[in-house]
């Protein structure tokens, strides 16, 4: 094969090369639109107003401190719960001891007003604690907005709000500490103090479609 024929086959080749090459690229139109778009979390925040329920001094057995105080929702997202978990410490002052002073102190009603209504027309509180030692209630975690009008109190049309605390909200609670008096010697604790410790765990309501 002479040169010319080499060269002229080389170029058909390049040639060729070059319309595969152009044949793979084409013009088009085109238009973009660019999204911008914003996932913004709510806010869960709840208060205890006060912060300090109770601070007594100088108590004896039998004693009863009734006190009052509000839960707020001051975030954006609503409640769903309240979760109530107690933990105390116990200043021995003479050393001297035997028996738990929190087993001695007992919470006689933890009310949500609120909850209750106008149940208590019919003797119906909405106690979410009733009768217990601190003791027996560092094992417990009852919730503080939750709505336990019986079903009479409901049916009256007496019954107050559904559980939860909604954003902006407030509970409204009462709640009454006693020294119990258990008719007993109870000297070991004269002198003592007991730090009480409630911590309020605030829940959000379940995910929605959005």
């Amino acid at each position: 094969m002479s040169i010319k024929k080499k060269l002229g086959m080389g170029i058909a080749s390049a040639a060729l090369g070059i319309a595969l090459v152009g044949g793979g690229t084409f013009a088009y139109f085109s238009d973009t639109e660019v999204s911008n778009n914003t996932f913004a979390a709510g806010t869960l925040d709840l208060a205890v107003n006060p912060s300090v329920v109770i601070d007594v001094d100088n108590l004896k057995p039998g004693d009863v401190m009734v006190r009052e105080f509000a839960l707020e929702n001051n975030g954006s997202l609503d409640i769903s719960s309240i979760e109530l978990a107690t933990a105390y410490n116990v200043i021995d002052a003479k050393g001297d001891n035997v028996d738990d002073f929190g087993k001695h102190i007992k919470v006689l009603f933890l009310e949500n007003a609120d909850k209750t209504g106008d149940g208590w027309v019919i003797g119906d509180y909405n106690d979410v604690i009733s009768e217990t030692t601190l003791y027996d209630l560092k094992n417990m975690t009852p919730d503080a907005v939750e709505n336990l009008n019986h079903w009479i109190t409901e049916l009256l049309g007496l019954g107050g709000e559904d559980s939860g605390l909604a954003a902006g909200d407030n509970d409204q609670m009462f709640v009454a500490f006693e020294f119990v008096d258990n008719d007993a010697d109870q000297n070991e604790f004269q002198g003592d103090s007991l730090e009480l410790e409630w911590t309020f765990t605030a829940h959000q309501t379940e995910g929605e479609l959005r």
